[in-house]
């Protein structure tokens, strides 16, 4: 019988745990705040940003909350950007993604000051990253680590096979799986005999943004499988980049879609955030 990794119940721990941390902090004169800024009005980052802020409200974190026209240009989110960077009373700066065509995404992350990137996207959180520097690590590649490790999943010595190469989840989850002493191979679009590949994997992360794409086949038995991905099947229901019916007899453990790695993402950028102002105090 498979383990069905709960990433809701664990998200609601590490919130509890950072709830405490947070109180503490008050009793020291130590208050934490979010900035998070959002242009446009795209249902989805709505959804998100809406559950950043019920999160910050659960734990004890202030949040500022920047929601700015479609039309904003890209010198006034800079300008306010820098402005947060500036206020000695905002910890953590949070810029939901995606942006409008008209702004450049990489420019708007480079301009939020390294302290304050709670969200791990800034070239030097991630170079911090790549040669074991502390910083701020990428809230979804975070969180599923936090899911093994609590889930009592062994990495040490494990190979990993990271499905995907993105600079949000693909590329960091692979450094943090080496950190943690697994074997780690990077698979993408160009890779040869992907199924094979796949097979071979202890720890199989697949984040290619593909609905139900991975079936029984690509699965070694006994894998232990995390799903990255969130899409709505022709039912209109949530699924994920793993065909889960089909493959929940073959693995040893397996995250949900959703209650997986989703609620986990937040419960990291609440953490990034706590430890950012602990760097202030």
């Amino acid at each position: 019988m498979a383990q069905i990794i709960n990433g809701k119940e664990i998200s609601q721990t590490i919130k509890d745990e950072l709830k405490a941390e947070v109180t503490d902090l008050k009793a020291q004169g130590v208050s934490v705040t979010l900035a998070v800024i959002q242009v446009g009005n795209d249902p989805a980052s709505s959804v998100y940003v809406r559950n950043k802020k019920n999160a910050c409200a659960y734990i004890g974190i202030e949040s500022l909350a920047y929601e700015l026209p479609e039309d904003t240009t890209e010198e006034v989110l800079l300008g306010l950007i820098e402005e947060l960077n500036q206020r000695t009373d905002v910890n953590g700066i949070l810029v939901q993604l995606p942006l409008p065509a008209h702004i450049n995404e990489d420019k708007v992350i480079q301009a939020i000051d390294p302290k304050k990137d709670v969200d791990g996207f800034h070239p030097q959180s991630v170079g911090a990253l790549c040669i074991g520097q502390p910083g701020f690590v990428s809230c979804t590649p975070a969180g599923i680590i936090q899911l093994l490790k609590r889930s009592g999943i062994e990495m040490d010595g494990k190979h990993c096979v990271v499905v995907g190469r993105s600079n949000i989840v693909g590329k960091p989850m692979s450094l943090l799986m080496l950190r943690e002493n697994a074997t780690v191979t990077i698979c993408h679009s160009h890779t040869k005999d992907l199924k094979a590949m796949c097979r071979e994997a202890d720890i199989l992360i697949c984040a290619i943004g593909k609905p139900l794409f991975f079936t029984s086949e690509y699965i070694k038995e006994g894998a232990v499988v995390i799903d990255v991905g969130i899409h709505r099947n022709a039912q209109n229901k949530l699924c994920g980049d793993v065909d889960f019916d089909d493959v929940v007899d073959k693995v040893s453990a397996i995250t949900p879609v959703p209650g997986g790695v989703g609620p986990m993402t937040i419960a990291m950028l609440m953490y990034n955030c706590v430890r950012s102002a602990e760097m202030f105090k």
